[in-house]
């Protein structure tokens, strides 16, 4: 673990105080895995992340179990995590019948996920963008007229694995689209981590959507998503997804290393001075066991060097 006093929090002018961690790792993460975690040990999984301060933990999906094996408990995992108080357990639905599932449950948090590009929109939706947004839109308005709070994913914001670079006009116009639905909050994903710090800026420069309801979800596959990131806090922006010791990744792009790491990005806000509410060892610990279960060491280097397994 780390030494007492490190890293030194020096801050930069111009960052937000706080930063939410939106925390994917229970369903972003386990959901790239090719072996199906047991329902108890994501159960424990959640609880740990808990345990080590996070306050918003994106617990599963109700997508079809065809489509996402690996998270085809999510009736049974919901009721092991009602004990959680005071912590935000938003979960993904494709359409309508995943809201239903959700909703049953007692969920009143949940997310839906589209695309900017039309190549993407057709591989993972089998629909094209206007008809996924036409999808959406009745899931949206149940959610709402529910209780619920709705977050809006939208994938291939920099770059597209068929269509290459994506206009940044193209995605600020249906992140508008998308937002314009009725979503609490709308999260920009660099899905192929191909961003750089300009093209961020440049993205979030031409959005007409309030920063406070802005999220960023970048990947880490050319080693770029703290970088990105710190670019988006530079922006305004306060709401930022990460992945526990890094789990999870693109199928998409070779070599990718799959989501921004929570314990990379702790230490770099602990550095900065700005506030997350996350223990970071006890977090490190929790990564350190799910990397345990999974059967291989985490990609975060902050959980390596900090659990000393380099």
């Amino acid at each position: 673990m780390t030494a007492a006093g490190l890293p030194m929090s020096l801050p930069l002018a111009g960052l937000p105080r706080s930063v939410r961690i939106h925390e994917v790792g229970a369903r972003d993460g386990l959901q790239n895995e090719k072996a199906t975690v047991p329902t108890a040990v994501k159960a424990e999984f959640v609880h740990r992340l808990a345990g080590a301060g996070l306050r918003t933990i994106e617990a599963t999906s109700f997508v079809h179990p065809a489509w996402v094996p690996q998270l085809a408990d999510a009736e049974q995992l919901m009721p092991l995590l009602e004990d959680l108080r005071g912590v935000r357990l938003p979960v993904l639905v494709p359409n309508e019948r995943g809201l239903d599932r959700a909703l049953a449950l007692g969920v009143r948090e949940v997310a839906v996920f589209g695309s900017a590009t039309e190549s993407f929109a057709k591989a993972n939706l089998n629909r094209t963008v206007d008809e996924s947004l036409a999808m959406f839109e009745p899931v949206v308005a149940k959610a709402r007229a529910a209780g619920a709070t709705v977050r809006g994913y939208l994938s291939m914001c920099f770059g597209d694995p068929w269509e290459g670079p994506v206009p940044v006009a193209q995605v600020a116009g249906v992140a508008r689209r998308l937002f314009d639905l009725g979503c609490d909050e709308l999260s920009l994903g660099d899905t192929i981590g191909v961003a750089t710090p300009g093209h961020v800026v440049a993205l979030l420069d031409a959005l007409d959507i309030p920063v406070d309801r802005i999220a960023v979800h970048f990947h880490d596959t050319y080693g770029q998503a703290l970088s990105n990131t710190l670019a988006a806090l530079q922006q305004g922006v306060s709401i930022v997804d990460a992945s526990a010791g890094g789990l999870g990744g693109c199928p998409y792009a070779k070599s990718a290393t799959g989501n921004l790491a929570t314990e990379d990005l702790v230490w770099m806000l602990d550095g900065l001075g700005v506030e997350t509410g996350v223990d970071l060892n006890r977090l490190t610990a929790t990564s350190v066991w799910m990397a345990e279960q999974l059967g291989r060491p985490s990609p975060s280097r902050t959980v390596r060097a900090l659990s000393h397994e380099e």
